[in-house]
């Protein structure tokens, strides 16, 4: 079937927002082997809109709108798609209600505004949104599937994998066969490393499909497989995600939806450790992500932001004279910092971090992008360098992401000496 993606927005094409939306959607659908025949993006205005639905009618089986169904006068989706449709506005109760239980949750009171986003075109089903006002819409016209997604992006993915996805395949899925995708995320190596691990990729795939995800906090590997039936289609997953982690297996933190931190919360929570973190350069960002799990209380006991040589110094009681010795970027102060903020927190575990994010602050012999990893526990107190990029918030993201996957191979046994 092949897939028209429409992105509605003056922002996306400014180049003020990018269009993750039409990613995501071609990411979800192509998993489940529907062809994405072309995306585009046109301005919140409706003459344009209307074009490109026609267009999109006339080439393509599934056409797919993101954004422009918000409250306010410039959100003009619905009323283009009134327009194309020749069709009505009609009051969904449902969705009504779903407003009004929103508003209830945030102690807010909807306003006119709001509850007219409960008017649907009298042709659509109702996507309901739970994370949001706008619903979205569903439609079927000359064997045609039409569906309007709002603009929000943890909105529109929400709606896409509980009840796009699942209702396309419902009507058009080939029950002659399965298809089965995971990923298999993977972190401290780079693409044509990992690449060049795996080996002979016809061997290990026998007819599956892999592809290689890159980003600053790893490589996802896209595994997808299709056979005749739901067991050997599963069987043979299983097969080639063994032989792969017989190949870098170290490397593998999780699959599909799992994050780093959560996995670390887990192996941390099960083993009843405590941590601790001491950030320099990443001000605050690895506590961040840590605190993003639900639960984490159980095991994270405090982080210090440390920036400054006197907040090393006043903080985490580290020698002042070892600092002017070494520098504060240096992998004698990482295991300090570690070492440190471990003691006076009382935890099992301290990690810490210590660099130069850029553009400034390099010197001949600390470029930007050097930073080091401190981390200590009862038996070990020890520091790793790393050399990252240029780009400062790029660093910040490597930085984190290395240092919780020091942590989480500490906590394996897992040697880093990669």
């Amino acid at each position: 079937m092949k897939t028209y993606i429409i992105t509605i927005g003056d922002e996306i094409l400014i180049g003020k927002t990018l269009n993750t939306n039409a990613a995501y959607i071609g990411e979800r659908l192509t998993a489940n082997d529907f062809q994405i025949y072309k995306t585009s993006v046109v301005p919140d205005e409706e003459e344009e809109i209307i074009k490109e639905f026609e267009k999109a009618f006339e080439e393509s089986d599934i056409i797919i709108t993101t954004g422009g169904l918000g409250p306010t006068h410039d959100d003009v989706t619905r009323a283009s798609v009134v327009k194309f449709f020749n069709t009505e506005l009609v009051l969904d109760k449902n969705v009504l209600n779903d407003i009004h239980k929103l508003f209830k949750q945030r102690n807010l009171k909807p306003t006119p505004v709001n509850e007219d986003q409960a008017m649907i075109p009298k042709i659509a089903v109702p996507i309901r949104n739970e994370k949001g006002t706008a619903p979205g819409m569903w439609i079927e016209k000359d064997n045609k599937i039409f569906v309007s997604l709002p603009g929000v992006p943890h909105e529109m993915s929400a709606m896409i994998d509980d009840f796009v996805v699942p209702r396309l395949i419902e009507k058009f899925g080939n029950p002659s066969e399965t298809k089965i995708t995971t990923h298999l995320l993977t972190t401290g190596i780079p693409e044509s490393f990992l690449y060049e691990k795996l080996g002979n990729l016809n061997e290990l795939l026998d007819g599956a499909k892999l592809a290689f995800l890159p980003s600053q906090f790893g490589v996802k590997l896209r595994l997808t497989v299709t056979a005749e039936s739901q067991e050997a289609a599963s069987n043979k997953l299983s097969e080639i995600e063994q032989k792969i982690r017989a190949l870098a297996g170290r490397y593998i933190y999780g699959k599909d939806d799992d994050t780093l931190e959560k996995v670390i919360g887990k192996l941390l929570k099960d083993r009843g450790l405590t941590i601790s973190v001491a950030e320099s350069c990443t001000g605050g960002l690895i506590c961040s992500r840590i605190t993003n799990v639900s639960g984490s209380s159980e095991y994270f006991e405090r982080g210090l932001i440390t920036y400054s040589n006197g907040a090393k110094v006043e903080l985490l009681n580290i020698d002042e004279d070892l600092l002017i010795e070494h520098g504060a970027v240096s992998i004698e102060v990482a295991r300090l910092m570690a070492d440190g903020v471990r003691k006076v927190s009382g935890t099992d575990i301290g990690l810490a971090v210590t660099g130069i994010m850029g553009p400034t602050g390099a010197t001949e012999t600390k470029p930007v992008g050097l930073v080091y990893i401190g981390i200590c526990n009862e038996k070990v107190c020890t520091a790793k360098e790393f050399r990252f990029g240029n780009d400062r918030l790029l660093n910040k993201d490597r930085t984190s992401q290395a240092a919780l996957e020091m942590l989480r191979r500490t906590l394996l046994g897992i040697p880093y000496d990669e």
